[in-house]
């Protein structure tokens, strides 16, 4: 009798497991950078045409309160890696080309969790994170970075487009490289007997608003200064191009899976050069050309799983980094050709900012027979993907370096309208978000980023566009709203500051 149920046991575990194992699927998310919350059709985008993401919105979930922890790029791909808020931790401002990588190996990451669930795991695209360890010599090995924290793969630049060296790094070694012409970076002083866009004007395609006037590559100058590697420089036009082909690559090579893939398109950040296809195509300029640019991936990525049959078996997420940019350093006519096209529709503000527009972005789920289309109005965060895909995958979360990651799946999933109980918004000083109510600490954040020598409290039910400061009528929710704030600050250890930078780096900001 002992020997049946034993028998009988290992029956169903051996049912349940499969079944587990069936219900794992593929995902893939697919990042933006600086797309506005408004800068899509299915967010209310009426000048810019977006088929391919208002498809994905269509057949699967829209958010309409979906978040990034930070206004800028580094802190809110550092929060969505890692699980934890990256203002408790130094050096996670927005980095210089050549920093060192900021995600300590072995510490929980979220690419390590889906390694550790049988995922094999891929980034493409945007990293900005850093590599190497310092003093980084771009000619040799360049770890750690990707891989020594969980990407069995990866396809990245380095930084940014704006940001030197202006190459790719396949694993850990650039592409293309000649070693008879090595790759010099320096972010605190000029290359003697290089071009300079300050020095160059001339040699000049795209003029620099701001900043932005060091090194010329492809005739646009950047951030930083760079010598050498000409046979391995990015095309600025084929970047687009050069994503979706890796990325479709990785898909296809891994379509046995299940996988994760990373995907970090470079639309729209600066410099605004899509591929000539799209170009005068929106009637706004690069930055309108660059948006098309960008669905233009998102269709391509979707196809790739239409056409290898993987649309049923994967998990899209696609969401945005921070919210959108108009001038971000070049004079590319993107004010000019704005028209009425409004990036952060009723939102305030943008990128840089601690508003409402500098967090809140797009955010949408597909996993069709899973997961019901529809709209949710569940406060998500991208810092919650880390926890909420283990619990996906059945696996915890170490809690001593994932700090703040929470489990919103049933949200994630249209299984429930409740997620997060509070949001914290990030540019330089700290904002809180507890149902409708949000509290903007006074003097953490400067004027540009939305704050106040004192405290501002919005109703968000009645004033998404934070115009009218409540502070004076309601001083209890902003007791309790603080309270809130101190109690999650006091959950680990708080580093707010400007990030170290170089002299170059500085100068750019």
């Amino acid at each position: 009798m002992k020997t049946l149920t034993r028998a009988l046991f290992s029956a169903i575990l051996l049912t349940s497991l499969a079944a587990a194992a069936e219900e794992k699927p593929n995902v893939l998310i697919i990042i933006a950078d600086d797309l506005g919350y408004a800068d899509t059709g299915c967010y209310g985008a009426t000048k810019v045409l977006t088929p391919n993401v208002d498809r994905l919105a269509r057949e699967g979930l829209r958010f309409t309160d979906g978040y990034a922890t930070s206004s800028t790029c580094t802190p809110s791909r550092y929060a969505l890696l890692t699980g934890q808020y990256p203002w408790r931790k130094r050096g996670t401002g927005v980095l210089p080309g050549d920093a060192a990588l900021i995600i300590e190996p072995g510490r929980a990451t979220l690419p390590a969790m889906m390694k550790k669930a049988g995922y094999t795991t891929g980034a493409v695209g945007k990293w900005h994170l850093g590599l190497g360890s310092g003093g980084l010599d771009w000619n040799g090995p360049i770890k750690p970075g990707p891989r020594e924290i969980g990407f069995d793969y990866n396809f990245i630049m380095a930084a940014t487009g704006d940001r030197v060296p202006c190459v790719y790094v396949e694993n850990d070694r650039i592409p293309g490289l000649d070693p008879k012409d090595p790759i010099l970076v320096d972010y605190d002083k000029p290359i003697p007997g290089e071009p300079t866009g300050q020095s160059n004007p001339e040699l000049l395609r795209m003029h620099p608003s701001h900043g932005h006037d060091m090194a010329i590559v492809n005739g646009v100058s950047r951030i930083g200064y760079m010598k050498g590697g000409k046979s391995a420089l990015w095309n600025d036009e084929e970047m687009a191009d050069e994503y979706v082909r890796r990325g479709a690559a990785f898909i296809e090579k891994n379509k046995a899976g299940p996988f994760f893939l990373y995907f970090a398109s470079h639309d729209v950040h600066v410099p605004r050069l899509p591929h000539p296809r799209f170009l005068g195509k929106s009637g706004m300029g690069p930055r309108g050309d660059a948006i098309l640019s960008f669905d233009w991936s998102v269709g391509e990525i979707l196809a790739t799983l239409d056409k290898l049959g993987l649309t049923e078996k994967t998990l899209v997420i696609l969401t945005s980094d921070n919210g959108a940019v108009i001038d971000d350093g070049y004079k590319d006519d993107a004010v000019e050709k704005l028209g009425q096209h409004k990036p952060s529709g009723p939102l305030k503000g943008g990128k840089y900012t601690v508003t409402e527009g500098g967090t809140r972005v797009p955010f949408i789920v597909r996993w069709p027979g899973r997961v019901k289309p529809g709209v949710s109005h569940a406060i998500v965060n991208q810092i919650d993907f880390l926890a909420s895909l283990a619990a996906m995958t059945g696996q915890k979360v170490d809690a001593t370096s994932a700090t703040d990651t929470q489990n919103v799946l049933p949200a994630l999933l249209g299984e429930s309208e409740k997620g997060r109980e509070y949001n914290v918004n990030h540019s330089g000083g700290l904002a809180i978000r507890k149902g409708d109510w949000k509290l903007i600490s006074g003097g953490g954040a400067g004027k540009r980023a939305g704050g106040a020598a004192e405290p501002q409290l919005f109703n968000l039910a009645t004033d998404v566009g934070e115009t009218t400061n409540l502070a004076k009528e309601h001083p209890e929710k902003i007791i309790e709203l603080r309270e809130l704030l101190e109690q999650v600050k006091a959950a680990g250890p708080v580093a707010l500051g400007p990030p170290a930078a170089g002299k170059a780096e500085k100068k750019a900001e």
